[in-house]
């Protein structure tokens, strides 16, 4: 974790360290504070429930070993009712610990040790792609297909009885992908770009998890799905039609 000397600019934006570390929590606030960014640092699992309950906070930085409570399971507990961006910042870099942390919807996986302007560049990413989009004027809402509609200004999926569907930013910009380029073969690459703006590596399973997440919410039996279809050797489609509105 090598700290640069040369600032950037960035908006202000109000990130929440969750990290026991103290050191680490000093470092991130040093750093992100440095480039314009409020930051509030927690040790704990109680603390990070009371800070996204009292505060607005942006991105949450999550580590996965700490003292009270498990990462994985405050992600899960904080998902039902706190859709922010969740960055998971952790030493613990088994395939296994990204797949589920991704499966609970965060929205990246940093390991440590990270360097700490990669580290801003996946902040500001992640946020960017959650923040509803607000044009002076707009061409049409968005995309409408099988029964649910896309509102790209609000970034939400209604479902035909105009329920919202929630999904997390990730899994926004994913359907997004897909809807934009409907009946044709997107492959991973293409995909990682569209959500994760890079490539995915060679191990990288983050599209396929997200993937199945957002089966699980849209399609009418994820075990056999319909909308978003797998192609062996290449990677997925979108079946329907779409219809922009």
């Amino acid at each position: 974790m090598h700290e640069p000397a040369a600032p950037l600019a960035t908006t202000a934006l109000h990130v929440l360290v969750v990290d026991d570390d103290p050191e680490v929590g000093k470092l991130l606030s040093r750093y992100l504070t440095g480039q314009g960014l409020r930051v509030s640092v927690v040790e704990n699992a109680r603390d990070a429930r009371a800070a996204v309950q009292d505060q607005t906070i942006d991105v949450m930085l999550l580590d996965l070993g700490l003292p009270d409570e498990d990462g994985l399971v405050l992600m899960r507990d904080l998902r039902s009712r706190w859709q922010g961006p969740v960055i998971i910042v952790s030493g613990r870099g088994e395939s296994v610990e990204r797949i589920v942390g991704l499966e609970l919807g965060a929205d990246d996986y940093v390991n440590k040790p990270f360097d700490l302007r990669e580290l801003l560049a996946r902040i500001r990413s992640v946020v960017r792609r959650s923040q509803p989009v607000r044009p002076v004027q707009v061409a049409g809402r968005g995309y409408a297909f099988e029964g649910l509609q896309l509102d790209v200004p609000a970034r939400r999926v209604l479902d035909a009885n105009s329920r919202e569907i929630p999904l997390t930013s990730g899994e926004f910009d994913l359907l997004l992908a897909f809807v934009q380029r409907p009946h044709q073969v997107l492959t991973r690459d293409q995909l990682m770009n569209a959500v994760h703006g890079r490539d995915a590596g060679p191990f990288d399973r983050a599209i396929d998890v997200q993937i199945g997440r957002l089966r699980r919410k849209l399609e009418a039996d994820p075990a056999h799905p319909q909308l978003i279809k797998s192609v062996r050797g290449a990677g997925y489609l979108f079946a329907p039609n779409v219809r922009a509105l």
